[in-house]
């Protein structure tokens, strides 16, 4: 067993390269992060600085293509296909900028969707979709479809959906890029009290240097490297 305080993300020589036609672009430049278990990371940078990139390998959407990364013990980058989607699917809860719930699904029904790929019977679903909403603060909005929320309210059922499954990690990007400043504290607020209450590994990509003052430590990355970080 892991002491609490243990990197659950191990990240080495992590590099990751695109081609566009002929040429090829270097996402990530060799590099080298650990992130404790329980911590609340912000990731910051430029516009192709790799932020997102990063986020994208943590969370097993992608592939390196050289290096070592390790969530938890496990070596993310040497699963399989099937494998990774199933680790995924266990560990992993995203919570992205535009909310990506489906428009023709109520509240519940979009929290619920994670769980389809889980060995649950309808009732352990219900129970876990109710669980997640409550603690989101949305219980009596659970049959409302998307167009009938609020931003600040569509974005509490998008972390609803990425918890309902109780992750490992939350990876979040941008995840008040889109809301107004009273909407998107409240999302904040809501990250801090899972990490906090509920010890929630999140990690966040943000141009916002007013929401990543809510994370313990500050990330800069540039050019695909690590500048500075800041406590």
């Amino acid at each position: 067993m892991a002491e609490p305080d243990a990197a659950i993300v191990r990240i080495r020589d992590l590099v990751k390269d695109y081609r566009r036609g002929a040429e090829v672009v270097r996402g990530l430049d060799g590099l080298s992060i650990d992130i404790a278990r329980g911590d609340f990371v912000a990731l910051m940078g430029p516009s192709g600085s790799g932020k997102s990139t990063l986020l994208n390998l943590i969370g097993g959407l992608d592939r390196p293509t050289s290096g070592s990364l390790e969530v938890d013990g496990l070596r993310v980058d040497a699963l399989g296909g099937a494998a990774l989607a199933r680790w995924r699917a266990d560990h992993v809860g995203f919570i992205f900028q535009m909310y990506n719930l489906l428009p023709v699904l109520t509240a519940q029904a979009n929290v619920e969707l994670p769980l389809l790929l889980k060995d649950l019977s309808r009732e352990q679903r219900a129970q876990r979709v109710a669980a997640a909403l409550k603690l989101v603060g949305l219980e009596n909005r659970a049959k409302h479809r998307p167009r009938e929320l609020s931003g600040g309210q569509e974005q509490r059922v998008g972390i609803a959906r990425a918890i309902v499954t109780d992750p490992t990690l939350l990876l979040c990007d941008e995840p008040t890029g889109d809301l107004d400043r009273k909407s998107g504290d409240e999302i904040l607020e809501l990250l801090q009290a899972l990490n906090r209450e509920y010890g929630k590994t999140i990690i966040m990509v943000t141009h916002d240097p007013h929401a990543a003052e809510r994370a313990h430590r500050v990330i800069h990355l540039d050019k695909g490297m690590l500048r500075d970080e800041a406590a």
